[in-house]
């Protein structure tokens, strides 16, 4: 493997289980081995209740595991303080969330500077008026999230997760929120930008569509993985 084709992600042994009284631990997630190279696309797939966003949560370290290992780039979260595990995902990680999650107080140029003002690059502020140039909504960037679209509040938070230059992008369910058209535009803006930046791209998601674009896709079962392809 390439140096540039290393790991950016790499779990071992992941297990997640809940305490239940009067019956047996509930395994949601059981034993997951998953690597992805920098710079590549991977997509997670599976049944409601499959494990799919609780594997997502547990690489950006969002969540503890109950035994098992997350490395990103190399480094093994889970033996950070939780102020470090915070201050790694400002620095390497952005995040797509379903329902965008933007500030509805802040603007939308204000609301892609968020991650910037967590690492102190507020300098940067041109940066973020050209992601959201280049999302197209450079006549839009002093509207509040309630006066935009779903999909324009989307490509909102599509600019905020690339504004601190990631290294690993985690995305959960982008387009559950949108109709299909809007849908294809913002696939299209995701994997532009990914491949623009050299970004790493997970994907949880339920369209099959989608999950075809990404170089590896993880089907996931009863909280194990079923098939890599």
């Amino acid at each position: 493997m390439d140096a540039d084709r290393a790991n950016i992600l790499e779990t071992k042994g992941l297990t997640k289980s809940f305490k239940t009284t009067d019956a047996p631990d509930l395994v949601v997630l059981d034993g997951i081995d998953l690597a992805v190279p920098a710079g590549s696309t991977c997509a997670i797939v599976g049944p409601s209740g499959s494990g799919k966003t609780t594997l997502l949560g547990l690489c950006a370290g969002l969540d503890q595991p109950s035994s098992g290992e997350v490395l990103i780039d190399g480094e093994n979260i889970l033996q950070l303080t939780e102020d470090q595990r915070a201050k790694r995902r400002n620095e390497k990680v952005g995040f797509v969330f379903q329902n965008f999650q933007l500030i509805p107080t802040l603007t939308s140029l204000e609301n892609v500077l968020v991650p910037l003002e967590l690492t102190g690059q507020t300098h940067k502020r041109e940066l973020a008026t050209q992601l959201l140039e280049r999302v197209g909504l450079g006549d839009r960037m002093s509207h509040f999230p309630v006066q935009l679209s779903g999909g324009e509040q989307q490509r909102v938070a599509l600019a905020r997760a690339f504004v601190n230059r990631p290294r690993i992008l985690f995305a959960d369910e982008p387009t559950g929120n949108l109709d299909e058209e809007t849908s294809d535009i913002i696939v299209e803006m995701l994997f532009a930008l990914n491949s623009e930046s050299g970004t790493a791209l997970v994907i949880v998601t339920h369209d099959q569509e989608l999950a075809e674009k990404a170089e590896q896709i993880i089907r996931m079962r009863g909280g194990k993985i079923a098939e890599r392809s």
